[in-house]
C-alpha cells in the first residue's frame, strides 16, 4: 500500500515539474519539437487562422460565441486536470493494474520491430478505432451521454470547440486504450506524440469554421462537413443516438453505416434537446452530470 500512496503523491510533483519545462521550454529536458505546450498553441493558432481567412459560416465572429470558454478547457483538460488529479490517478492505478495482472506479460506484437512509419499507422488505426467505438459508447449510455453533453452543448462550431469536453471522458477514453496500447509494445513515447498532433491537428479542423470535405478522402479522413452533422440539433428518429462518430477516420462510420450527410450546410442548427437548458459556465456544465446520473 505504501508503494502505492508513494506513486500517488510523487505523481503530483513530477507533473508539476514537467509542466514548468514544458513553458518554459527546458532544452536540457527534451528537444524542442516535443514541446506539447506550445505545439498544442501553434496547432491552435494555425487552424484558427484557417477559420479567419475562410470561414465557412461568414456571419460568425471571429471571436465566436463561448471562444473563451473553449479556450480554458482546452487548457484544463490537457494539463490543469492532468495535474490536479489524473496523471497521479493514472500512475497509481498502472502501477496496481500491472502488479495484479502483469500487463507486461501480455504484449502480443512488438511493433518497435517493423518500419517506423507502419509503427505510427499501426498505433494511429488501432487506437482511433478504439476511440470510435468509445464514443458512440458515450452517445448510446445514459449515464455516460449526461456527461457527454458538454462536448454538444456548443452552439457556435469553432476549432476550440474541439477541446470543450468533460473531465470523466478523459479517464474513459483512456482507460478503454490503456489495454491494447499496452498490447502493442515497442513504440517510443515520440511515436505517440506524431500521432497524437496529427489527431489534435485532424480534430481541430472537424470543429473549425471552414468548409473542407477533402474529395475522395472523405471516406477516410473526418472532415469539417461531416463533423457538423454529428453535432446537429435534429436528426432522424433512426439515427437518434447520433451519427458520424469518427474521430480521426471517417471510414468506420462508413463500414458500419454510422455516416450521415444529407446536406451541406453549414447553417444548421447544434446541439440537443434541453440544450437551452443546459448550463452555460464552466463550472455548471463539469457538474451537470453528477446531479443528473443521481435522479
Amino acid at each position: 500500500m505504501n508503494k502505492y500512496i508513494e506513486i500517488f503523491l510523487n505523481s503530483f510533483g513530477q507533473y508539476w515539474g514537467y509542466l514548468k519545462q514544458e513553458v518554459l521550454i527546458s532544452y536540457a529536458y527534451k528537444p524542442w519539437y516535443e514541446n506539447y505546450f506550445y505545439w498544442l498553441l501553434l496547432v491552435s493558432l494555425l487552424v484558427w487562422v484557417l477559420e479567419i481567412a475562410f470561414p465557412w459560416r461568414k456571419n460568425q465572429g471571429k471571436i465566436r460565441k463561448d471562444f473563451w470558454l473553449d479556450g480554458f478547457y482546452m487548457f484544463f483538460n490537457f494539463f490543469i486536470f492532468n495535474l490536479l488529479a489524473f496523471i497521479a490517478l493514472s500512475n497509481t492505478f498502472e502501477q496496481l493494474f500491472k502488479d495484479l495482472f502483469g500487463i507486461q506479460g501480455f504484449q502480443l506484437i512488438n511493433i518497435g520491430e517493423i518500419p517506423k512509419v507502419f509503427q505510427l499507422l499501426i498505433f494511429f488505426i488501432v487506437t482511433d478505432f478504439i476511440q470510435w467505438l468509445t464514443h458512440i459508447m458515450l452517445h448510446r449510455v445514459p449515464f455516460l451521454w449526461e456527461f457527454h453533453k458538454v462536448h454538444h452543448s456548443v452552439r457556435e462550431m469553432g476549432f476550440a470547440a474541439h477541446l470543450r469536453y468533460h473531465w470523466v471522458e478523459t479517464i474513459v477514453y483512456k482507460s478503454i486504450l490503456y489495454i491494447p496500447v499496452a498490447l502493442l509494445g515497442g513504440f517510443a513515447i515520440e511515436d505517440v506524440f506524431i500521432v497524437h498532433f496529427i489527431a489534435i491537428f485532424i480534430g481541430h479542423m472537424n470543429h473549425a469554421n471552414f468548409h473542407a470535405t477533402y474529395g475522395p478522402l472523405k471516406y477516410l479522413l473526418n472532415n469539417p462537413v461531416m463533423h457538423l452533422w454529428h453535432h446537429a440539433f435534429s436528426l432522424p428518429e433512426s439515427k437518434k443516438y447520433g451519427v458520424n462518430f469518427g474521430i480521426s477516420l471517417s471510414i468506420w462510420d462508413y463500414i458500419f453505416g454510422t455516416s450521415y450527410i444529407p446536406k451541406d450546410d453549414g447553417e444548421i442548427e447544434l446541439g440537443f434537446p434541453g440544450i437551452k437548458k443546459f448550463p452555460r459556465s464552466f463550472l455548471g456544465q463539469i457538474v451537470y452530470g453528477f446531479s443528473r446520473t443521481k435522479k
